[in-house]
């Protein structure tokens, strides 16, 4: 076999018989145009040796033109020699056992036509297109050929290459899309042939390649994703669920809430409430003075023949006594009913020890009645205007009401009473001023500091209509409530428990209570009596009739009724710097307050 031959194939078949002077598939005819091979299976090669056991190999392409009839596959120029089967003499040998073998084609010539000498022109050589042919001598012996390595195939098998258990396998055939009718379907990227290209790229077209290298595919082509990217498309996954679900609870919530709160929820209603909190309060807070103060104060009823009020009082001792205003206990008269009730609930019927309309004041004694706890009393002088104060009485008879506010003013004269028109039931108050609302029933009652002292004794409010009202009558506070000051309270209260009357402190003047100028008048012989006593503190001053009084202990004095007041704030015995105009002139004395008998 020629070692120049550039490609080798070769088919094995059943051997075949060539007769003498035949080609290796037909008769050699030089006028043919082209030599053919023709074998009775219809294959058409090139160049081959055809030998008897069907391998057929091919050694070289033959090269012709196209005007000179150019040999085709397997096909011989008609100046061909075949060896052992022309005597024209050729490349080819015939051995033993039928293998026909074409050693070189003749080139062909563009006339074409038998003989040896037309192929090559008259000297016999080759075109200058065609290589060099060697001359095979036509009578060479046969030469030896090696023999097949496996026995011809009985059953045809097709020819996929060298036969054996290591043959590849044959190419994967992968079926391309259909398109649609009438479509056309541009063509996809070239792959190269299996098995240059053992992995070609995968397309979602393409089927599952059994012999083809483990590869990241999906039966649809795509890729198989990581483990890395698993678990991030995981976690994108949870946290988008994540948010989704509190979005969704959210909504839910907020709709739910909106229902139930329009809707008052389900079921039975329970309200809110703050836990059970301990009952003590701060010593100085209202509540504290109040649950100090409550069990001294009282209530009481009076019942006379002809009338009946309610008032307020408060013990002063563990023997039973207790103060209040005058004008409370007036009603009962020598004759009437008073009944206390303390704060406990418990009541007890109460006589009347001692009263002074001038003071306003009053001491009645219950009996038989234990467990009392007096009030402590306080110091009215160390009062001071804005300190806080509680009142407690029982205002249109709402026993144990208690009330705020602070000290507005001191020393604040006021008249009260005059109801009978003689003057005997006026009363003439030093007052202590107070905002703490005072009502009609709060007569009586405590007025308390902030370490719950009594520092004075509710009596009076001024009203809307002007009046200043000690009975109460059926006003309402309007802000403007009144105090007895507790040093004289507690003065006249022990004079009433220790005599049965209270003792008052006298200039012995008589003054002109119709005069209505600045200051007080001192009455005239005319006005039915003698205007100075005779021997009294102002005769030793020598104060006299028409004088009038401006200043008492360098405090201005407008009134006669405020003259009475101040007097009336000491005790007697007490030394008092008066002023007084006489004329055109202005003196000063110093004089010592007398006493007389109060009723």
């Amino acid at each position: 076999m020629n070692e120049g031959k550039p490609t080798k194939a070769k088919w094995w078949s059943r051997p075949r018989p060539v007769p003498p002077g035949v080609g290796a598939v037909g008769p050699v005819e030089g006028t043919s145009g082209a030599e053919t091979d023709h074998r009775a299976d219809g294959d058409h090669r090139s160049e081959g040796d055809y030998r008897s056991d069907g391998d057929y190999e091919l050694d070289r392409p033959s090269v012709g033109a196209a005007s000179s009839g150019t040999a085709l596959s397997g096909a011989a120029p008609s100046s061909t020699v075949l060896s052992a089967a022309a005597p024209s003499g050729s490349g080819a040998g015939s051995d033993s056992d039928g293998d026909f073998e074409l050693e070189r084609p003749a080139p062909a010539q563009q006339g074409g036509g038998p003989g040896a000498e037309e192929a090559g022109g008259p000297s016999g050589a080759p075109p200058a297109d065609q290589a060099p042919v060697a001359a095979v001598p036509a009578q060479q012996a046969p030469v030896d050929r090696p023999r097949p390595l496996h026995d011809p195939d009985p059953y045809s098998t097709p020819p996929y290459g060298e036969p054996g258990p290591w043959a590849p396998a044959p190419p994967v055939q992968h079926p391309a899309a259909t398109p649609a009718h009438g479509t056309g379907v541009p063509p996809g990227p070239p792959s190269a042939p299996y098995p240059s290209n053992p992995h070609p790229a995968p397309t979602p077209w393409q089927n599952y390649d059994p012999w083809a290298a483990p590869g990241p595919l999906q039966q649809n082509g795509a890729a198989v994703e990581t483990k890395t990217q698993r678990r991030n498309r995981a976690r994108k996954a949870l946290v988008l669920g994540a948010v989704a679900l509190a979005v969704v609870s959210g909504g839910v919530g907020g709709a739910v809430g909106a229902y139930l709160e329009r809707n008052g929820g389900v079921g039975d209603i329970t309200l809110p409430q703050a836990a059970k909190e301990a009952p003590g309060r701060a010593p100085d807070s209202v509540a504290g003075i109040a649950a100090r103060a409550l069990p001294s104060v009282v209530t009481l009823h009076v019942r006379g023949s002809s009338e009946e009020d309610t008032g307020t009082g408060f013990v002063l001792d563990t023997r039973g006594h207790i103060l209040t205003n005058n004008h409370v206990v007036e009603p009962a008269g020598s004759g009437g009913e008073i009944t206390v009730t303390f704060s406990g609930g418990q009541s007890a019927k109460a006589t009347v020890v001692g009263h002074d309309s001038g003071y306003d004041l009053a001491v009645v004694k219950v009996s038989g009645v234990g467990g009392l706890r007096p009030m402590t009393l306080g110091n009215s002088d160390s009062v001071q205007v804005g300190d806080p104060v509680v009142a407690i009485g029982a205002p249109f008879d709402l026993a144990n009401t208690v009330t705020s506010g602070i000290i507005s003013a001191k020393e604040r004269p006021i008249t009260a009473g005059g109801e009978k028109g003689d003057g005997s039931d006026v009363s003439y108050v030093d007052a202590l001023q107070t905002d703490a609302p005072i009502n009609p029933g709060n007569s009586g009652g405590p007025l308390l500091d902030t370490r719950a002292r009594v520092i004075g004794i509710n009596s009076a409010i001024r009203s809307a209509d002007g009046g200043t009202d000690l009975q109460g009558g059926q006003a309402g506070s309007i802000g403007l409530g009144f105090a007895i000051p507790v040093n004289q309270a507690k003065r006249v209260a022990e004079e009433l428990i220790n005599t049965g009357r209270a003792i008052h402190p006298v200039i012995g003047v008589m003054l002109d209570m119709d005069y209505t100028g600045d200051g007080a008048r001192v009455g005239t012989k005319g006005s039915g009596g003698a205007p100075v006593t005779a021997g009294g503190p102002g005769a030793k001053a020598g104060i006299k009739a028409g004088d009038v009084i401006t200043e008492v202990d360098g405090q201005r004095v407008h009134s006669g009724e405020e003259l009475i007041v101040r007097t009336r704030a000491h005790r007697p015995g007490d030394r008092l710097r008066l002023t007084f105009r006489r004329g055109g002139s202005q003196r000063t004395v110093t004089l010592v307050l007398g006493s007389a008998n109060g009723g």
